[in-house]
Formats: structure tokens, sequence, C-alpha cells
């Protein structure tokens, strides 16, 4: 029976059907319930694209403008909802343009399927044309990869990836597939067994004991901080989280990937910690006496001197990858376990630390004298007051906000105040530009009805621009809130800092402008037609709405105007490049070097 016929029938009947390579592993995808695919055709992949048609009504295919932003969108699809998300690409130069989104999934732990068109297998290794070996390339950002090679393996290897993806520590699998594997057939045995040694997906669970020697140190804790992280979000253990906190009324800080795991509204939040995160919770973890990690990596970005944090203090630490525990800093109570599972039990039998008032006063007491805070005499509109103003304005219609990556992304984690995992999505492992506008998309696919929020900068937003495309053409009404400084704002910050303001490449517009060596009125050039790019212009050439706003008495309207707009839309807002991130610990420093201002 030909390929063709087969789309008559479910995957249910085609027990003993004769499949294409091809159909088998799109069928594959369909029974692991995947329901959204981004996918760009070439050469390679085609014969994937045509059995993608005869699955239409059961899978969405939405083809982005660049692989990149396909994989991008992707991972906001499954940072959004927790299920694996799924990107393709051809080979050679297709497939490559996945790799910045692989590496990131990799980093940051997202269940993460990219499947990649391969040469056929008899020209592979003799540099034929568009062929990379992908393998190779990917083989230290991936959790697995395979390359296949015979078509009877096609519907074991899905099986795995998925399983592999998203289980354990989650992360980023690739399947290279030569295009005559597409093209041959077989009888796939969709029950096969899988071939996996030394791979065990079952969640680590926490030992008793080394759960009742956590319980005895919480209890005898004066200084006790709870340091949350994304593994919080991936083992979806916020509720756990919560209830933990409720019973102990210990203080709690979060990673970037953290936000949202715990309220940020919440007396007890200390918000995020870190090199730009809030002088009290940087204070609280250096003075405290217990530390306890919760599905947290202690980063760089977290610790800064890793000898000097949270010197003084005991740390325990929970992950579900014995890789991580003790890697960067020696846990004293280390505990191998599923995140969920051992908040659960710890929660049966743990009890509030013995007398901890003085320490919470304390905490408390630092948050109201160090507040995050920004120069409000300034009579323009700064980027910290237009996210405040924006979450003011939506907290209450539960959007999930994406970001891209720099001063914005710092911002949005500080004053926009997460209530809820899976509506803050970041780019905060690998720290990829171009992040944003994507990931907004795929979130913005797996919810239709929500509203769906990038705060992007104009550096990073046009790093993946040509995603308005498939915004407008698949009718995915996402929000983009640009702070537009017309500088690579992180950048300057550090020349500004560190280098003596000295301009290194980091103005975006215009090289005869005085901005491009630095100078100027410090504030650039607020005028929308002497900015460039008129991004108004290029968001109602791509069939978005748009508009720009300079005045802060105008900001409100103009947000207004971006969530009444049925559709995609981009408000360009004008804002001061000279404004810093702050607090701000120097790469490698310590608590003791923070700047104020």
């Amino acid at each position: 029976m030909s390929t063709a016929n087969s789309a008559t029938k479910s995957p249910s009947q085609t027990g003993t059907q004769l499949l294409s390579g091809a159909d088998i592993l799109v069928q594959s995808l369909v029974r692991h319930g995947v329901d959204t695919i981004f996918a760009y055709p070439g050469g390679c992949s085609m014969p994937l694209h045509q059995a993608l048609t005869r699955v239409k009504d059961q899978l969405r295919t939405i083809l982005p403008r660049h692989e990149q932003g396909g994989a991008f969108a992707a991972q906001g699809l499954a940072r959004s909802t927790g299920k694996v998300g799924v990107a393709m690409a051809t080979s050679g130069p297709g497939a490559t343009n996945l790799v910045t989104a692989i590496a990131d999934a990799k980093l940051d732990s997202i269940p993460l399927v990219c499947i990649t068109g391969q040469v056929p297998t008899s020209v592979i290794g003799s540099d034929a044309f568009q062929e990379t070996p992908m393998v190779e390339v990917c083989r230290g950002i991936t959790k697995h990869h395979y390359l296949i090679t015979d078509v009877n393996d096609v519907a074991r290897i899905v099986k795995e990836a998925f399983l592999i993806a998203s289980t354990g520590r989650p992360g980023p699998v690739l399947i290279d597939v030569p295009k005559d594997i597409q093209l041959a057939s077989c009888v796939p045995d969709w029950d096969c067994a899988l071939n996996l040694p030394g791979y065990n997906p079952a969640k680590p669970m926490a030992k008793p004991e080394a759960l009742r020697q956590a319980v005895a140190a919480i209890k005898r804790a004066k200084k006790p901080v709870i340091y949350a992280g994304g593994g919080v979000i991936l083992s979806e253990a916020s509720e756990e989280l919560r209830a933990f906190v409720k019973k102990t009324g210990i203080p709690i800080t979060t990673t970037v990937m953290g936000l949202g795991a715990y309220p940020g509204t919440d007396e007890l939040s200390l918000d995020m910690l870190g090199m730009h995160g809030s002088v009290y919770a940087n204070y609280a973890v250096d003075q405290a006496d217990l530390l306890i990690g919760l599905g947290v990596r202690f980063d760089d970005r977290v610790t800064g001197k890793l000898e000097e944090f949270c010197k003084h203090g005991k740390i325990i630490h929970v992950d579900i990858d014995a890789a991580e525990i003790n890697k960067n800093k020696a846990a004293h109570i280390p505990i191998q376990s599923d995140v969920k599972y051992a908040l659960a039990e710890l929660n049966k039998i743990v009890e509030a630390p013995e007398d901890i008032s003085d320490w919470v006063a304390q905490c408390k007491k630092w948050k109201k004298e160090y507040p995050f805070s920004y120069d409000k005499s300034y009579p323009g509109i700064t980027q910290q007051s237009a996210i405040e103003k924006l979450w003011q304005m939506t907290a209450e219609r539960d959007p999930i906000i994406t970001v891209g990556v720099g001063q914005h992304q710092m911002w949005a984690a500080q004053f926009y105040k997460f209530q809820k995992p899976r509506t803050w999505l970041s780019s905060s492992g690998l720290g990829t530009m171009g992040f944003g506008l994507p990931a907004a998309m795929g979130a913005q696919a797996a919810f239709p009805g929500r509203l769906v929020i990038d705060i992007d900068g104009d550096g990073s937003f046009q790093m993946n621009i040509q995603e308005l495309s498939t915004l407008v053409c698949e009718k995915l009404p996402v929000k983009v809130l640009l702070l537009n400084n017309q500088h690579l704002g992180m950048v300057v910050q550090w020349e500004d800092r560190f280098m003596k303001g000295n301009r290194a490449h980091t103005y975006l517009g215009p090289i005869d402008k005085p901005e491009w060596h630095g100078e100027g009125d410090g504030i650039g050039d607020m005028d929308q037609a002497n900015r460039y790019a008129n991004f108004v212009m290029i968001a109602k050439g791509y069939g978005c709405g748009g508009a720009y706003v300079e005045r802060t008495e105008d900001l409100e309207g103009a947000i207004n105007e971006m969530l009444d707009y049925d559709g995609p839309f981009i408000l360009d807002v004008a804002v001061p490049y000279q404004e810093h991130v702050l607090p701000m610990i120097p790469g490698g420093m310590t608590v003791k070097d923070i700047i104020l201002k």
C-alpha cells in the first residue's frame, strides 16, 4: 500500500502497514501527544514536510521565518507548558541554525526534540551539498543525539528521544534523519523495546536519612534562607515550595530561572539574588547560617566569588542531577532527588526553626531600606517605569512574559512581580539575544487565548525580528513592549563602569551620529524621525499594529492601545541609554563590592 493512501488511516490503524520513514517519524510525534511543530523545509527534509501534510488535522505545523526562531518558539511552548517542544530543519545551514537554541535549552534544562534532515547515507562524509555532521556539532550541547541509519529504528528512536528529553533533568535531544531513511519503508513496531543501556528515567527519591538531617538543620537554624531555582518549576514543585515556606516561615530568594515559583509580592519573598539581584537577598544569603538550595546549580552570576558565597552558612542542596551537587559549592547535606518529591516529604516532617523572628525582621528591614528603585525625576520614560506600569496594568490578566537578553531582561526580573510558575520565559544560562520574540510566539501558539507579552530591547529584538511575519501569518497576537535605547545597553553599562565610557561598537544607529563615539546629550534623540530604525514602520510593513511613545503621560494610553489591539503589536518606547541596572555585583566579586548607584 502506498504512503499516500496511508493518509486516510489513523496511527492506530497502521500496525501492519508499510510506511515511509518520514511517515513513521511524523506519526510517532502524534503518538507522543505533539500538537504543534515549528518546522522550516529544505531539500533534505521535504519528505518529512510531505508527511506533516498528511496529519495536518492532528498536528499543526508552524512555519517560522528562521530556523533559530522555530527552535526558540519550541522552547517557548516547552517552558510555558512543561511539554516537550519540537522543532525541525533541513540539513546543512538549516540544521546549524538550530544550534544556538539547542545550546540554550541544554543550559536551562528545557525538554526539546530537534529533528534535522541529513544528506543520504551513501554520501555522508563526502562534503555533499548542504551536509554538516550534526551529531558531532551538537555532541556537547545535547542531552543525547541520534543519526538514524536504518528505517526500522525510527519509531524506537523517537520514543527514546521523548523519554530522554522529558525525564530526569530535562534537556534537548537531536534526531538527524538522512533523506534516504525518510524515503525508505518498513512496517513500524510502535511497541518496540527501548535500547537505553545505563539510562534510568525514574526520578531519584531523597533518602529518608538525608531528609531527617535537613529537618534537624532547619530546626536549629537561626538565620536560614531558601534559595530556589528553575528546578522547582521544571519539577512542578511550586505548590510544595509555597507550603514549605508557610510551614517554616523562612525567607526565600530565587534565581532568574526560579522567578514565579514563589509569589513575588509575598512578604517573605526576597526577590532574586545574584549579580543584579536585590540588596536584601544578597545580604541575607551572605549572613545566613543555613542555605536551602532547591533545584539550583550555584551559577557564577548568583555566587560571584565562590569561596565567599554564603561563607558562614551550612548548605542543603537538593537537585535531581547528581553532577550538580558539590560541582561548584560543597554541600553539607547533599540530597539527590526530584525537588517535588523532596519537598513533599519534607513538608510531612519539617518543623519551623525555634526562633527566627529577629532574622525575619532583619530581612524585612533590609527589604524596606534597599528596594529596587530608579530615578523618578527623569522627565521622559525610563525602562523601569515602563515595566512597572506594564505590571500594574496586566498583573490581573495572568500574562506570559518573555524577554530578550540584556538590561531590559534584568529590569523585567526586578520590576515585574511574578506570581505563578511558567509565566516568565527567559534565556538565563546561555543569555541568547533574540530569544524573546520567538519564545513568545511559541507560548502564544500553546495558549491562543492568553495574553503573551515580549519585553524586549532594540538590540535583542532585531536578532529575530523576521518572526513578526510568522505572528501575522499564523494569527498569533503577541504584544511587544520594545524598550528602545538605540544601544546594546548592558555592554554600554560595562563600558561606563569599567572602561571609562569608551564606546566600542555598542551604538545601533548610523556611524555619523555623535552617540557612535559616546558623545551627544547623554539621552539620545527622542524625535522618532531621527531614531533608527523606525520600528513602527517595520511593524506595519509586516502587518502588525505599532505605536511610538516618548512622554510619560502618554505611556498608559499607549499600553492600553497595545493590549486592546486584535493581533500582534509593537509598542516602541523611547528610553535613555545612560540608565544602568542596579544593584550590581561585578563579575567574580562579592556582596561587599555591590554597586548601589
